[in-house]
């Protein structure tokens, strides 16, 4: 039995939870005790204790946190390293450039008064539900039972031995270096571009990655600020985009770029101000990755467009179809040796980093193929947006089961998968169905040839959810 105040906050890749209603320095350092054992870096099972590298969001709350986890980290004999502010794409970096398992005190995009951990071993590889996740909760759960809480150790006391060292690193500079080593973007056309960091991380990462950029940055929202004073930090709302798209028309600049709150997705807003589609960024990314590895796999998940498979197969390389999730698709990149995988909620992910996710080198990748022409990123993405997609499409049910079952009979005549959900598909659409993980949601995307037939497909669909 997993502690019910576990089983609050650990989800399905990751943990999460109101903070510090639910999540607690006393929950965070019973994870961070856990993780050490689950990792092999506490002192039972390795001589003088391995290493763990821990960042964090501006949230308020982030900071205890951090020291809880660290405690627990050092409790186990494990030794710590300290890389403080980062996006959560910067924590994967240093895990994989350190070769150590990480740590990201973070709450990705959601509202102010949560908070979270996002874990991974050695090399960045993901840690989920079935891949660790319930074995550290398991773990912690034991921890908790303890009659005596200990007291916290404290970043800065001296090292034991029976506790581990503490150490801070700035890997920052590193960071910016490495990506702008594989994802070189040309100087010659000076760029005019505004970046939406949303009062999150990216207002910590972007001054670093773009000083070397030969580009005009006008940037918004860069002030560190974890109660999100400007707009919720989650550009998959697109609501949330509205200063940006204003902005771009207004300084007539030639791309935006809006970051989610620890800045690992990135969405793109073209000259007029239109949103780019996650899908169409994932194929133009293929397009260019294939240039350089010709004839390799790309990943691409169930919901984006059908423009993906074409494109890959068009320019020579292999589409590979993956359910919807990180972890699901981190580990069918080692499996398969793809280069490169995009997930249409604007993760995007890269064998060479570490086959972890990353929006800055999306945003990199869209920037040096704009820098490459001479045209606007409109006219760069016509070429990859071929159809008309309804957006996600979320409706709160009570059967969710009974739902599914019900399409698979109206649609009984036409092919379907349940790979993630249930995938009906057409010669003039198609439509995914599927469960949301943490909530009684059922997420629908539809894709037409045409607004049209989009529309009617898509309200169709909606008539069975929602009856």
């Amino acid at each position: 039995m997993i502690d019910p105040r576990l089983e609050q906050v650990v989800k399905a890749y990751d943990v999460r939870g109101r903070s510090p209603e639910q999540l607690d320095p006393t929950l965070t350092r019973a994870l961070g005790e856990a993780f050490a054992v689950e990792t092999g870096v506490d002192r039972d099972t390795v001589e003088g204790g391995g290493t763990v590298v821990i960042g964090h969001d501006m949230r308020d709350t982030s900071p205890v946190l951090v020291e809880a986890f660290a405690d627990g980290v050092r409790a186990q004999g494990g030794n710590v390293i300290a890389i403080g502010l980062a996006s959560t794409d910067l924590l994967y970096f240093a895990s994989g450039d350190l070769d150590l398992p990480g740590a990201m005190i973070t709450a990705s995009h959601n509202p102010a008064e949560y908070n979270g951990i996002k874990l991974c071993r050695a090399g960045a590889k993901p840690i989920g539900y079935d891949t660790g996740l319930s074995a550290i909760a398991e773990h912690a759960t034991e921890l908790l039972s303890r009659a005596e809480l200990p007291e916290p150790i404290g970043e800065r006391s001296e090292a034991t031995d029976s506790i581990g060292t503490y150490e801070e690193l700035d890997a920052l500079s590193r960071y910016a270096e490495y990506l702008h080593k594989i994802v070189p973007v040309p100087a010659g056309r000076r760029l005019k571009v505004v970046a939406d960091a949303g009062n999150g991380m990216a207002g910590h990462t972007v001054p670093s990655v773009f000083a070397t950029l030969d580009v005009d940055l006008t940037a918004m929202y860069f002030e560190l600020d974890g109660t999100f004073p400007n707009h919720d930090a989650n550009p998959l709302d697109h609501s949330t985009l509205v200063d940006l798209q204003a902005k771009v028309r207004e300084t007539g600049a030639d791309i935006g770029l809006a970051f989610d709150g620890d800045a690992d997705r990135c969405f793109v807003v073209d000259e007029t101000g239109a949103v780019v589609s996650p899908s169409a960024i994932t194929a133009l990314i293929a397009h260019r990755a294939l240039i350089t590895t010709p004839g390799a796999t790309i990943l691409h998940n169930v919901i984006t467009s059908k423009a993906v498979p074409e494109i890959i197969t068009e320019n020579g390389g292999t589409a590979v179809r993956t359910p919807v999730g990180h972890s699901l698709i981190k580990a069918e990149m080692a499996r398969t040796g793809a280069v490169f995988g995009g997930e249409h909620s604007g993760h995007f992910y890269f064998k060479d980093f570490f086959l972890a996710d990353s929006g800055m080198i999306a945003a990199l990748h869209v920037m040096a193929a704009l820098a490459e022409t001479e045209g606007t990123v409109s006219e760069l993405m016509a070429q990859y947006e071929r159809y008309v997609s309804s957006g996600e499409i979320n409706s709160t049910v009570d059967d969710g089961p009974a739902i599914l079952a019900e399409l698979k009979k109206t649609y009984a005549d036409l092919p379907q998968d349940t790979m993630d959900g249930l995938t009906i598909t057409a010669d003039t659409w198609w439509f995914n169905v599927r469960a949301s993980n943490t909530e009684p949601l059922l997420r629908l995307n539809v894709e037409g040839d045409d607004e049209a037939t989009m529309a009617r497909v898509r309200d169709d669909v909606l008539a069975v959810i929602r009856r």
